[in-house]
């Protein structure tokens, strides 16, 4: 098959790239950086340097591919994220019915089926209602809390001794590690597949006092605490970091939507089985090496 992969060598890029490529696949990867070229061939997939906002470089690329990996930018910008977010999903849409490409598997997320009171998860929102309309097979793949995330977290534990964030200690919530999303894409894409379908990729489902017990122990501090924070203590928290506000925001919503348990509902109440392989215990030993 000719595949495209969007996303560049990130997190799940490199993974699914390797996985397609020693398959026997003809591989295609997108990024916006040229410096990346060397090392998108090096394995053994062709690399197409472009902006994936761009309508007619995205449709040049898609031009003869079987299957699509589908991702845009999670934070295209610190101002009108989720226009540029939407925006870079209607130029992905008009660039697959250009091509014709038959099989699309789109990155998406918990939370995705909200309009709303779900922070930067709102632009997949709109790119899922978007690509509903295009008549090919689609996979929206809406992934859990990434677990690379808590590295954020790194500074303050160093610094002040906790984690937290606005949401309570108790909450469930789906996580999911980048290796097992692009094992997930790897298995869509390689799929004969009719119509648009949802598929959730989480590799546990834990509270916050679950995943400070399990990077306490791992970095030798077991009695690392969760602190649950205010919106306006989380929100400050971020600008005082450095976060732009827009994006600090769109967090702090986000925040409030796992809160409320409405960015996890429809994962927990429709499907609810943790599939991936990477389990919070063995991503604590990922986290401490960080540390």
């Amino acid at each position: 098959m000719k595949i495209i992969i969007s996303g560049s060598l990130g997190n799940i890029g490199k993974p699914l790239t390797a996985q397609l490529v020693q398959s026997g696949h003809d591989v295609t990867v997108i990024s916006s950086n040229a410096d990346r070229k060397a090392a998108i061939e090096a394995l053994g997939s062709k690399a197409a340097i472009g902006s994936v906002s761009d309508a007619d470089f995205l449709a040049e690329t898609f031009a003869g591919a079987d299957a699509l990996f589908a991702m845009t930018p999670p934070n295209m910008g610190g101002a009108n994220i989720i226009k540029n977010t939407t925006e870079a999903g209607d130029a992905f849409a008009k660039a697959i019915q250009k091509a014709n490409i038959k099989r699309v598997v789109m990155l998406s997320s918990i939370g995705a089926d909200l309009p709303t009171g779900n922070g930067p998860i709102a632009g997949l929102y709109n790119i899922e209602k978007i690509y509903e309309k295009l008549d090919t097979s689609i996979t929206f793949l809406r992934a859990g809390y990434f677990y690379i995330n808590f590295f954020n977290d790194i500074p303050m534990i160093k610094g002040a001794g906790i984690m937290g964030a606005n949401f309570p200690v108790s909450n469930q919530i789906p996580l999911v590690h980048p290796e097992d999303i692009a094992w997930a894409v790897a298995e869509e894409l390689q799929k004969t597949q009719e119509g648009k379908n949802i598929r959730y990729i989480v590799s546990d489902v834990k509270t916050p006092s679950d995943i400070v017990n399990a990077f306490g122990n791992a970095i030798g501090k077991p009695e690392l605490p969760w602190v649950e924070f205010t919106d306006e203590q989380y929100f400050g928290g971020m600008t005082q970091a450095g976060v732009p506000e827009e994006m600090a925001g769109l967090y702090t919503e986000m925040g409030s939507g796992l809160r409320n348990e409405t960015i996890a509902s429809d994962f927990l109440k429709n499907d609810g089985k943790a599939e991936g392989k990477i389990k919070l215990e063995d991503f604590a030993k990922e986290f401490a090496s960080k540390f």
